[in-house]
């Protein structure tokens, strides 16, 4: 009997801290829409959603894989041609300089059932590693 109650627990206490992971990995900002009667100026409702971790696999065609903590499955976020990659100082990275289990924060709203990311922010810098080839050509002729 007292091995039951000590899984159910065990059990019950791994769910909390998943949840207390994701409850704190994620972040939300929400922008109202209003409309001012008197010079008709409207402003867009916007959602804006932060969530922190790490990229789970490399970017695809048009989406990455990211994951809030180790144990948690990757979500899928979709980018799109507006999408802004940047490292810890600012500058812009590209997506071909991202790489899988690299520390960051994306930023993202809901369209429908997608989650649209609008700008992601490297933990540590991108080190780009140049490859330079020297192919070397030797000809000898006879006589």
């Amino acid at each position: 009997m007292k091995d039951n109650r000590l899984s159910k627990m065990l059990a019950i206490g791994a769910i909390s801290a998943l949840a207390l992971t994701t409850a704190v990995a994620q972040e939300t900002t929400t922008i109202t829409k209003s409309t001012d009667p008197v010079t008709g100026t409207t402003t867009t409702e916007s959602t804006t959603t932060t969530s922190v971790g790490t990229i789970a696999a490399a970017p695809a065609s048009d989406y990455i894989s990211f994951r809030t903590s180790t144990i948690a499955e990757p979500v899928k976020y979709y980018y799109t041609k507006s999408t802004t990659i940047v490292d810890p100082t600012g500058r812009t990275v590209e997506w071909s300089a991202v790489r899988p289990d690299m520390p960051a924060t994306v930023y993202y709203v809901k369209e429908g059932d997608r989650m649209v990311v609008r700008k992601v922010v490297l933990t540590r810098p991108v080190s780009e590693v140049i490859e330079k080839k020297e192919t070397t050509t030797t000809t000898t002729t006879r006589p």
